[in-house]
């Protein structure tokens, strides 16, 4: 029978790929066996029972051989990794809340007012590309921050009061952070560039939407008109109240009434605004401009009282009645010569549905007989007899039957002739010089 180290043997005499071999021949011992036993067949009998028993004895060795290493390979090797790999998933779930919040506080950072240079004013609005509007200070355009922010960027005149609008909308607005006031984004000033960015409201101004030429609110629905009020209201009491300083805005009209994506109302325009220690409730007479039409008597003539506060709430009633008519104040087109001046119509028709009690035999709904009501006792000629801001986001809060029927607002009234604003207001005509309008 041939022995092992005979085979070895003669393989030593064999070319180089041989010697290849005995270099490996660690690994090659068994399969060398076997062939020395297969070889050995006509030799010896019981060779083949004999090659049969090696092979599979050595088939059983290397698969032992190959769970070994799986075992060694998977204690030092697969063991090791899994425990790297689970520290790193462990450590990506202790920093992924951290990432989050800075790429919070980044995108917020994008929001809070900031100093810009004007070309980079010149980059957001792609050389002004596209305008917004056209207000008394200057034009408005759309804008986009680095961040992918929509902005609307006021560019300010050069010779509208000499940077006062400017420095007013910096010193109020950048303080303020209210759901019912738009944010100031951030600012340029630059020799005698000056700009104003504001957070981009995607629908527009109110009055785009309150007023048709029929007489009819079209867009919204009476309740819709109730919540925008009440947030108007709620904007304008935080500037009252809700500020270290009292915030007195002074041009509360439609236009200045911005809504966004959800038609949620937000104050704008602070250029006309004034700040004033809360403990202080007289405002001087330097103070007094406005938009005509929505400006408080007292703003007109010193003969209707001191300036307060409650000028603002002046406004905001002229507000509320021409969002319940859906129409202006004033309508020289009106059929009958007693609608031209609505808030005198709407408070007869009010005063008979109080004398009758069936309010729908004129047709006005519950919730705009509401807002006529808060919005005749916000326009009350006397500023003490008007309710502040806390009272009136109360009154709009509550039903409209709690609400009592206000006295009459109007120096001269006749539901009958025609009521034009020179007869309610004779001293309109002298604020000519002291008002800004569009």
């Amino acid at each position: 029978m041939c022995s092992f180290f005979q085979c070895r043997d003669t393989r030593d005499d064999m070319d180089g790929f041989t010697k290849f071999k005995k270099i490996t021949y660690p690994f090659l011992f068994e399969y060398e066996f076997v062939e020395c036993i297969k070889r050995s067949y006509n030799l010896y009998d019981g060779a083949a029972a004999l090659y049969r028993s090696a092979l599979v004895f050595i088939v059983f060795l290397d698969i032992a051989a190959f769970l070994l290493v799986l075992a060694i390979l998977g204690r030092f090797v697969f063991g090791t990794l899994t425990i790297y790999a689970f520290l790193a998933y462990q450590l990506w779930n202790l920093l992924a809340p951290i990432d989050t919040v800075e790429r919070f506080l980044r995108n917020e950072k994008a929001l809070m007012p900031s100093r810009y240079a004007y070309t980079d004013i010149i980059a957001m609005t792609r050389h002004f590309k596209e305008k917004l509007g056209q207000g008394g200070f200057g034009a408005v355009y759309k804008g986009e921050l680095p961040g992918g922010h929509l902005v609307a960027i006021k560019i300010l005149g050069n010779s509208k009061c000499n940077g006062e609008e400017f420095t007013n909308e910096v010193a109020t607005i950048g303080r303020i952070h209210h759901v019912n006031v738009v944010r100031l984004v951030g600012f340029c000033s630059e020799g005698s560039h000056r700009a104003l960015i504001y957070e981009f409201m995607c629908n527009g101004s109110l009055d785009k939407y309150i007023f048709s030429s029929n007489g009819s609110n079209k867009h919204f629905t009476i309740e819709k008109l109730n919540e925008i009020a009440l947030g108007v209201a709620r904007g304008l009491d935080y500037l009252h109240q809700g500020c270290d300083m009292r915030i007195l805005h002074f041009d509360i009209k439609p236009h200045n009434v911005l809504l966004d994506q959800n038609f949620n109302p937000k104050l704008s325009d602070f250029g006309l605004a004034k700040l004033y220690p809360k403990e202080n409730s007289l405002v001087s007479a330097f103070a007094a401009r406005g938009t005509i039409g929505y400006m408080a008597p007292e703003l007109v003539s010193r003969s209707f009282g001191l300036i307060s506060y409650k000028s603002d709430v002046y406004s905001f009633g002229m507000l509320l009645l021409e969002m319940a008519g859906g129409r202006r104040n004033v309508d020289n087109r009106a059929e009958n010569s007693s609608q031209v001046y609505y808030p005198s119509w709407i408070y007869h028709q009010l005063e008979q549905t109080e004398r009758l009690e069936f309010c729908n035999d004129i047709g006005i709904d519950n919730l705009e007989r509401k807002l006529c009501k808060v919005g005749l006792w916000c326009i009350q000629m006397r500023a003490s007899a008007r309710p502040s801001m806390s009272k009136v986001v109360e009154m709009l809060e509550a039903d409209g039957d709690t609400i009592d029927m206000p006295p009459k607002p109007f120096l001269f009234s006749s539901p009958t002739s025609s009521t034009k604003p020179s007869s309610v207001h004779p001293s309109l005509t002298e604020i000519s010089t002291i008002y800004e309008d569009e």
